[in-house]
């Protein structure tokens, strides 16, 4: 690998700081084709060259978020990214976030703040005045930076959407940034994919594309050769970056519920986990740590038959409680989630969970009653918590008695407000309140804490009281080891000269 640090005559140089800074930006055919992870592997593989990488992406639409260290709240795929590279998030990185609520609705997040709830047709009136915010937030990130890498959004090529586009090429007009362009194999028609993305746009902006990616080949990515031959010759020459092979289990946490990748292949007698599957489930990587556990094998519930033999059920961050509380009765979940608690199951929830568990959630223009599992009352609020936090346990009975004293930390996104008498936490902080409740049987439980389960003595207290012997020992450092791992696959899967040229030239126009 050449080192660029040691070397300022190699192709990709440290820029001077301001609007210098080189960019590059990794687009996509269609959702989910991988541009988010090669996006952090890369940005991995240029932290190792020795450069100041940063990530960015305009838009994000997603319930997985992250907090900055400030409070804001960004795409949690550009928190991983920033870990990929190095530093800590900012709200920069992802200045505008889309947070579904319903079908037809979302929360907006500018630069970290929510500014409120809108329906599709007024978003797009937004879009002008949101420019600014992107423009604003990608200068400050290229002062600061060598290398941006600029993620792209859905496919590059939809027409429909290009003149309120503020996240794919509007943005690569902007930064002077060469794009690569990245097409899913696994799915089926990747010449449509990447030679019909490349054929719909105009020359200007066919130009900007400098190479292509075959992502996610399964067996001998050498029997595309006729395929890369093809490709190229039909797209003027446009080469093949390279072909990725499929990565099965890279420990990376996943964008969005679309999909959830596997953990560790589990033991033959690995105990079942079950995480209800809320319709508005967000922030589900809160349970990657259990993944990784060869003796669990973590299940994603959608149907009551789903919970049988479970050792234990979670229940996730929601992005609308009162919606998902309605879904667990209608579903039949409730029931089922009731009756195996009745049983002797733990149920433990986070945040939206939390509030699910109490006995009821509402506010002043109504409440509906909860699963009645923990002594609480939720009401709603019109501002919005979000915050690193750190906690010492206080709780001193069941499965926490040997924790008493111990401190976690994480995260917290909530609006609601809910109280309780006895909490599993205090806050180390003057300024905060207390968290969490614990139920009468000593083992179920519900907090505001996300990321509780990343905190190693913690969860593996926890699973011992399930009767699961843990293994994995240091969740966090693992998961930044998961990182070279991913940068190492993409390396020497692709021409990295190739890429360090295309950024190196960049654009012109």
């Amino acid at each position: 690998m050449p080192d660029i640090a040691a070397d300022p005559q190699n192709v990709v140089t440290r820029g001077e700081s301001g609007v210098n800074a080189k960019s590059l930006m990794v687009a996509g055919t269609m959702s989910s084709a991988g541009k988010s992870l090669i996006s952090a592997g890369l940005c991995r593989i240029f932290r190792r060259m020795g450069l100041r990488v940063a990530p960015f992406k305009a838009q994000n639409m997603s319930n997985n978020a992250a907090v900055c260290a400030d409070g804001g709240e960004i795409g949690r795929a550009q928190a991983i990214q920033a870990q990929a590279a190095g530093i800590l998030p900012t709200v920069d990185m992802n200045p505008i976030l889309m947070k579904p609520e319903a079908d037809f609705r979302s929360q907006i997040i500018v630069q970290g703040q929510a500014i409120g709830t809108f329906r599709g047709r007024d978003y797009y009136r937004m879009r002008e005045t949101l420019w600014g915010k992107v423009t604003d937030s990608l200068d400050r990130l290229r002062e600061s930076a060598d290398l941006v890498v600029i993620e792209g959004a859905g496919s590059i090529a939809e027409l429909n959407l290009a003149s309120n586009d503020i996240v794919n090429l509007r943005v690569a007009r902007y930064a002077k940034a060469p794009i690569i362009l990245v097409g899913d194999i696994d799915r089926g028609g990747i010449f449509a994919q990447l030679l019909g993305s490349w054929w719909l746009l105009d020359e200007s902006d066919r130009r900007r594309i400098r190479a292509f990616v075959v992502n996610k080949f399964r067996g001998d990515p050498t029997l595309f050769s006729d395929g890369v031959r093809i490709i190229e010759e039909r797209s003027l020459g446009t080469p093949i970056l390279g072909v990725i092979p499929w990565m099965n289990r890279h420990r990376i946490p996943d964008e969005d519920a679309a999909a959830f990748s596997p953990g560790v292949v589990p033991n033959a007698d690995a105990a079942k986990i079950c995480v209800v599957h809320l319709p508005h489930i967000s922030n589900f990587d809160d349970f990657d740590p259990l993944k990784y556990e060869r003796g669990v094998n973590l299940i994603y519930a959608k149907e009551p038959d789903d919970l049988q033999n479970c050792r234990a059920i979670l229940i996730p961050g929601t992005k609308n409680t009162p919606d998902d509380l309605k879904w667990l009765k209608q579903s039949g979940m409730e029931t089922a989630v009731r009756s195996r608690h009745q049983a002797g199951t733990p149920v433990v929830g986070i945040c939206g969970g939390y509030q699910i568990m109490g006995e009821r959630v509402g506010d002043e223009s109504g409440a509906e009653a909860g699963l009645g599992i923990l002594p609480v009352q939720t009401e709603f609020a019109d501002d919005k918590t979000t915050r690193q936090v750190e906690r010492k346990i206080i709780a001193q009975a069941g499965i926490f008695a040997e924790l008493s004293g111990e401190t976690v930390s994480g995260y917290e996104i909530h609006h609601g407000i809910t109280a309780h008498s006895q909490p599993l936490f205090s806050a180390i902080t003057p300024t905060e309140e207390g968290d969490g409740c614990l139920a009468a049987d000593g083992q179920s439980f519900g907090t505001y804490l996300h990321g509780l389960f990343a905190n190693d003595r913690f969860r593996q207290a926890w699973l011992r009281s399930l009767g699961i012997a843990p293994e994995n020992a240091q969740f966090r450092s693992q998961a930044d080891a998961a990182f070279d791992e991913l940068a190492d696959h993409i390396e020497k899967s692709i021409h990295l000269n190739r890429l360090e040229e295309i950024i190196d030239r960049g654009i012109d126009r």
